[in-house]
């Protein structure tokens, strides 16, 4: 299928031919018919692709503060690869859909196959959104109107906020798209409405269809605020404009009455005087996108609804109620003037078209309700190499995998959306990009699969690339759940198949020089590990998604201890500091019996200060003494021979995967065996129990 995407870097605006995206539970496929290009943002986006470096980077300045922070940490060089690698990345673009059900997942229980149905999703031929993000168009809306409904939802939702009585004088500041659509539903409220905007052909138009509009380069918009309102200014404003420009806010705040209420929907500079708004008591409040559930993956992603009682008006709510207005007549949008442009050639809009005042339309050609991708069956590459099929196209993938694997045999790379993985396919000159891994496992080339999805997939992706007879590199954690680890284990039984998890800081540089240099001599170690915080709406907090940073992260450094100590784990204690019921506990220390006599202790927390090393290592034995900082310098006290080696910061992913791609190649002893995997990962389930019971878990 086809889909528009934009390159960041330059500003490219690319049609690309890219895989299906992979139907998930709680979403639905939607096969496109229309879509709008939101000259707003969608320009935005362009524009600041089209920006130099030094410019990109001072309109993120919060970009850049964490730039700042990873060059500290990680280097330099790191982190300018690093942002180099987002900045080819492709965006696909759109948010404005309308087209028809082809197939329902799991758990759907709203929409059905041949439905008409809006939604969020991007300018392709067919899109997969989560359920509650699309919405069944009613039979007697004109699909050229149905299209219109997310953008009327971010007007409606600014309108709900400001929360306007009937006959009240709303001022909406900016009157592009969003701007007239919001006008109209003030009018369906029965508010009086005055238009303020720069652009003449806007004003025009908007005065045509009967409206006040106020041009701020024409004359004293505060001063004809005032003479409309009978010199107390308007009871609310809206602003759907966009510009960096801080004198959008303090304008609304002047022609505010006492009082008053603004609502930012557009994006516009905020550096805000406190003398505008102290005398009047004015309220701001920024609207977030089409209402209450935007950004929660509680939500969005596993479709659990907030109460109506509670919440009256989610974004799915939202929506259904535009496509109500639409139904009725109260909301028109027929007077809105529309160009329509083939999907084939809408990349070439993303320039001065963009910027004119006619709404452009994208139309889409007929095609089959799911194209089928048809993968490359022959011979590839010489037998004597080691065929790799990778799964998942994610960051781990983008900016590690790929770029470590390069002149390795890979002949696929997968991804549930299709454009990560046909972007790096071309990007990385790999044969086949494709939306599933059931392509990869059928292959009979493909020695070996790397799995690098996110965590709750990997028991699946595991088990079954075992099953289909292939070499599994699985990146950490194994699995999240107990559960899991019986049934991989069981399959790697019966395969016969080399099993690898991504360990991969034991086969750094600086690790192998610990290891040479403790032997095998008893020894206290102690990781500590400042990890950093990450939002609550983490996928990685989420115990059923990501396992929850103990599970996800902390198993990288039990198996370090485990590895640098020479002997498997027998019990661990572990004590955090406490979370509120449901959050993700994440400042934890551990203490580790192994079963030598060493002991361990890991200290994981993610509330230092971001100036403090990420990582550091430090072992005692028999008088002697090893620090590592951050993978970058070992200091050794009490040695005859070594007292430092310093490079560039090596976690040890390189030397990783070309152990286990030479593994595969020549048949040898798997990279890390099994049993301490096996160890690693019930460690890391025992140090999970341990702070639910408080004690010493065996393992």
């Amino acid at each position: 299928m086809k889909q528009l995407a934009i390159r960041l870097r330059t500003g490219e605006v690319l049609l690309r031919e890219v895989p299906v995206p992979i139907l998930k539970k709680g979403y639905v496929l939607i096969k496109t018919r229309k879509s709008i290009i939101s000259a707003g943002t969608e320009r935005m986006l362009v524009d600041f692709g089209k920006a130099s470096l030094l410019s990109k980077a001072f309109r993120q300045t919060d970009k850049l503060n964490q730039a700042i922070v990873k060059i500290r940490s990680q280097g330099l060089i790191s982190t300018v690869n690093m942002l180099s690698n987002k900045l080819d990345q492709l965006m696909p673009l759109g948010y404005c859909q309308f087209g028809e059900v082809i197939a329902v997942g799991e758990g759907v229980q709203n929409l059905q196959k041949g439905d008409r149905v809006v939604s969020n999703g991007c300018h392709a031929e067919i899109v997969c959104v989560p359920a509650h993000l699309a919405a069944r168009v009613p039979e007697n809306v004109p699909d050229e109107e149905a299209v219109f409904t997310i953008l009327a939802s971010v007007g409606l939702q600014g309108i709900r906020l400001l929360g306007p009585a009937l006959g009240e004088t709303v001022a909406v500041t900016g009157l592009g798209l969003i701007g007239q659509l919001t006008v109209s539903l003030l009018r369906a409220s029965g508010c009086r409405i005055i238009g303020i905007e720069t652009d003449e052909e806007r004003v025009l138009e908007a005065s045509a269809n009967g409206l006040i509009v106020l041009n701020p380069q024409r004359a004293s918009v505060e001063n004809q605020i005032l003479e409309l309102t009978e010199g107390q200014g308007v009871d609310g404003v809206i602003i759907t404009a966009s510009a960096p420009s801080d004198s959008i806010v303090r304008q609304a705040a002047h022609i505010s009455r006492k009082r008053g209420k603004i609502v930012v929907i557009g994006s516009v500079g905020m550096n805000l005087r406190r003398a505008d708004f102290y005398e009047k008591e004015l309220t701001l409040q920024v609207s977030c996108s089409y209402g209450p559930g935007r950004y929660d993956p509680k939500y969005e992603e596993q479709g659990i609804d907030y109460p109506l009682p509670f919440v009256r008006w989610t974004e799915n709510r939202n929506l259904r109620a535009v496509l109500d207005l639409l139904q009725s007549g109260a909301l028109d949008v027929r007077t809105i003037i529309q160009k329509k442009v083939a999907l084939e050639n809408a990349a070439a809009i993303y320039g001065n078209d963009l910027k004119s005042n006619v709404v452009t339309v994208i139309e889409y050609p007929s095609m089959p309700d799911l194209p089928v991708n048809t993968p490359v069956k022959e011979i590839l590459f010489e037998p004597t190499e080691a065929v790799i099929g990778i799964i998942g196209a994610g960051n781990f993938t983008r900016q590690t995998l790929l770029p470590l694997l390069k002149g390795a045999a890979i002949k696929y790379i997968s991804s549930a959306n299709g454009l990560n993985a046909s972007e790096l396919a071309g990007k990385y000159r790999i044969p086949m990009a494709v939306n599933g891994y059931q392509d990869i496992l059928e292959d009979s080339e493909v020695d070996l699969v790397m799995i690098a999805t996110r965590h709750n997939e990997h028991a699946q992706h595991v088990i079954q690339g075992l099953q289909a007879g292939k070499h599994v590199f699985v990146e950490k954690p194994l699995v999240i759940f107990q559960g899991e680890l019986d049934q991989v284990v069981d399959a790697w039984k019966l395969s016969g198949k080399m099993l690898i998890v991504g360990f991969n800081r034991r086969f750094s540089p600086f690790i192998l020089k610990m290891r040479q240099l403790l032997g095998n001599s008893l020894m206290h170690v102690v990781i500590t590990v400042n990890a950093g915080k990450l939002p609550d709406t983490a996928w990685l907090k989420y115990r059923n998604i990501g396992g929850g940073r103990i599970v996800g992260e902390c198993c990288h450094f039990i198996d370090l201890l485990s590895y640098l100590t020479q002997s498997h784990i027998v019990a661990v204690c572990s004590n955090a500091l406490p979370v509120a019921p449901g959050q993700d506990r994440e400042n934890v220390s551990m203490l580790v019996r192994l079963a030598n006599g060493s002991s361990g202790v890991i200290n994981y927390f993610s509330n230092g200060h971001h100036f403090y090393q990420k990582e550091r290592l430090e072992v005692h034995s028999s008088g002697r003494s090893l620090v590592l900082d951050d993978f970058k310098c070992l200091t050794g006290y009490g040695f005859n021979s070594f007292t430092k080696m310093k490079s560039g910061q090596d976690k040890g992913h390189r030397n990783q995967f070309d152990r286990v791609v030479k593994a595969v190649k020549d048949g040898g002893e798997a990279p890390v065996p099994m049993q301490e995997i096996i160890n690693t990962t019930r460690s890391t389930f025992a140090a999970m129990n341990s702070l639910n019971e408080s004690g010493w878990i065996y393992v």
